[in-house]
């Protein structure tokens, strides 16, 4: 775990993504994630909603316009892009080797939602360096 890091994400943002998960199953859901940093902590304010464009249980790909669109809002309400998000409809709240392997950027935050359990959703996020996962403190909030 990187003890300097640490994401915060209001309750109401983490229901947003539970409820877009659920609604896309049984494929992956996925989106972005724009706030603030500052002194080690990473505070998300907006949490964007995208199309999985691969329609796939097992892996996603973001669709590239809607994408733009969130850098642009991003921009204009004066966020930083801080990282993704998607979900694991059948298995835990953790990097998948592809997750490893097509982890581009090692300053972002990969936050992963698992549905393994429809009853208690898992989420956890984590930075991806030189191959491997390290997890972040995550703390939900009201």
């Amino acid at each position: 775990m990187n003890p300097n890091t640490k994401v915060r994400l209001s309750g109401a943002n983490a229901k947003k993504l539970i409820e877009h998960a659920l609604r896309e199953l049984p494929n992956e859901a996925c989106g972005l994630l724009a706030g603030t940093e500052e002194n080690g902590i990473r505070d998300i304010k907006e949490v964007y909603l995208l199309r999985n464009t691969d329609a796939s249980p097992e892996h996603f790909s973001l669709d590239p316009m809607e994408q733009l669109a969130a850098i642009r809002d991003m921009r204009e309400k004066g966020l930083n892009p801080l990282g993704n998000w998607h979900s694991h409809p059948e298995t835990p709240s953790r990097p998948s080797e592809e997750d490893i392997r097509l982890a581009y950027d090692p300053a972002a935050t990969y936050m992963i939602l698992s549905l393994e359990s429809e009853t208690v959703p898992n989420l956890n996020a984590f930075r991806i360096r030189n191959g491997e996962a390290e997890w972040e403190i995550l703390e939900l909030y009201d």
